[in-house]
């Protein structure tokens, strides 16, 4: 079985019944499966052969669904980029990925038309909305070359690194198949579900939403992103979604939405966030939100997708927690011998499953360090650069990355612990804990923070709230007020930026 069986089997059971609402367009199973066909026919005829790469330079659209299994179906490995993505940056990956072809879109063409100087493997590109891509579309589909079997790539998701340039993480049609399983198996996915995804489908969590609600036989409702909360929310309303996946930074904008209440969005039966854990405070602020629904908080990254999810009848007892690894899989905190550390001690999260990636695309050193030997001769494990600690009934809690621990008067401080605690203070919408140089401490602890509307917080009122609720060493020395915080692409607060701004003006 390959990725784009998902839709195959799907389209042969419901072809009538509407995949994807993009755009102001509805497309049905039936269409999708044809409109890929027939894409997948032209990327062949135009000499796209199997195991080469197509990079997607799109944002949430219906054209990019059809692309991505229209790649697929021709045999080739679909790689999509974020459309803010600049000419610098896109031109790496092209040329890293050794991309031979590229499907865009015309309000695109300028930073690609740069991009390609310096991308000689690209043969050619098509346009979405452009006579040769409509072409493509409505030419019924000759037959197909075999495209390949499980074990070849599906896709490579580019991954933005602490420094330098993004890693290609190399996913094969199995893994994506193991993680697409046992995911809709613990969240109880259903042929009726209707999802919800603003998220960008360049950011792995955007684009399992559509492979899962593809694989289900679900409907997915696909927007741009969520710059307006309030018009998404109706959008909810108006499609019924039954299912809200979240990142941080949008649960906390939904927070701070003062008229929203609960049972304002009545069909809401699940709702996830992975990316960076809730804090606390958020869980339960969300759990009031919407009493009906099952909150997952989980864990991931991108080398394996989908690390841990917590029950959500395990809320109560285990707030902090982002629970155990997901069906099928096995996840060990180990020290830094790779040797198991014993129950209640902190070290570094290892994943072993069928969902963990075969590295990182032409780069064997990052590859050596992530994937190292396994418990048995045959297999690697992935070694997250996480630290975990585990409880004595086995469920996990993130600490912190191994590079953010700050140490500060000789005590190791884990920035994720004073930020759960900041987020606690009523008003505080957004938080970030940064080392800064001290001549007495060696590093001293920043709070940098952003309040909730009509908030009237002082830094003494932050400093004496950390100060009731945390170890000395690991009070902030200094509190720093902003409008927002800047985010990453996949809604987690950019610690590494501010720290960097916090250099740049030093």
């Amino acid at each position: 079985m390959r990725v784009e069986d998902f839709l195959r089997t799907s389209a042969r059971r419901l072809s009538a019944k509407v995949v994807l609402n993009a755009g102001g367009r509805a497309l049905s199973y039936g269409e999708l499966d044809a409109l890929s066909d027939n894409l997948a026919h032209a990327l062949v005829a135009r000499g796209l052969k199997r195991g080469d790469r197509a990079i997607l330079f799109m944002d949430n659209a219906w054209e990019t669904v059809v692309a991505l299994f229209a790649v697929l179906k021709a045999g080739g490995v679909f790689s999509i980029v974020n459309p803010t993505t600049k000419a610098n940056k896109l031109a790496f990956i092209l040329s890293n990925s050794e991309a031979s072809a590229v499907l865009t879109q015309a309000r695109l063409t300028l930073t690609l038309t740069e991009a390609l100087k310096d991308a000689p493997s690209v043969r050619f590109t098509l346009t979405a909305g452009e006579p040769a891509f409509d072409a493509a579309l409505n030419t019924p589909a000759a037959p197909l070359p075999h495209a390949g079997i499980d074990l070849d790539l599906a896709m490579l998701v580019y991954t933005s690194g602490s420094t330098g340039f993004p890693k290609g993480v190399m996913m094969t049609h199995a893994n994506v198949i193991a993680a697409a399983t046992s995911i809709t198996t613990y969240l109880g996915s259903a042929e009726d579900d209707v999802i919800l995804n603003v998220l960008p489908i360049s950011f792995d969590y955007g684009l399992y939403q559509v492979l899962m609600a593809v694989k289900t036989g679900a409907r997915l409702v696909l927007e741009k992103s969520f710059a307006f909360p309030r018009a998404m929310l109706d959008k909810a309303i108006a499609e019924r979604v039954t299912t809200l996946p979240l990142v941080p930074t949008m649960a906390s904008l939904i927070l701070q939405m003062r008229e929203l209440k609960p049972g304002d969005l009545p069909y809401i039966r699940t709702v996830t966030n992975t990316a960076a854990a809730l804090p606390p405070a958020h869980i339960l602020a969300l759990r009031d939100l919407f009493p009906g629904a099952k909150l997952f908080s989980m864990y991931g990254l991108t080398e394996c997708k989908r690390c841990t999810y917590l029950p959500p009848e395990q809320l109560d007892h285990r707030i902090g927690s982002v629970g155990v690894p997901i069906p099928g899989t096995e996840a060990f905190v180990v020290d830094e011998t790779g040797a198991e550390v014993s129950r209640g001690e902190t070290g570094e999260l290892v994943i072993r499953g069928a969902h963990v990636m075969q590295g990182y695309w032409r780069n064997p050193e990052a590859t050596a360090r992530a994937l190292r030997p396994g418990p048995n001769p045959w297999e690697k494990v992935l070694y997250t650069g996480d630290l975990f600690r585990r409880d004595d009934e086995g469920f996990l809690y993130f600490v912190a990355r191994k590079d953010d621990i700050i140490k500060t008067r000789g005590e190791k401080v884990s920035p994720k612990e004073v930020e759960t605690v900041l987020y606690a203070l009523d008003g505080i919408a957004e938080a970030a804990i940064i080392g800064i140089p001290d001549p007495v401490l060696g590093m001293a602890l920043r709070a940098v923070v952003s309040l909730r509307p009509g908030a009237a917080l002082t830094e003494r009122d932050v400093i004496r709230h950390c100060a009731q609720n945390l170890e000395d060493f690991m009070v902030p020395k200094q509190v720093e007020f902003r409008d927002h915080l800047p985010t990453s692409e996949n809604g987690k607060v950019a610690r590494r930026q501010i720290a960097e701004e916090m250099e740049s003006a030093a």
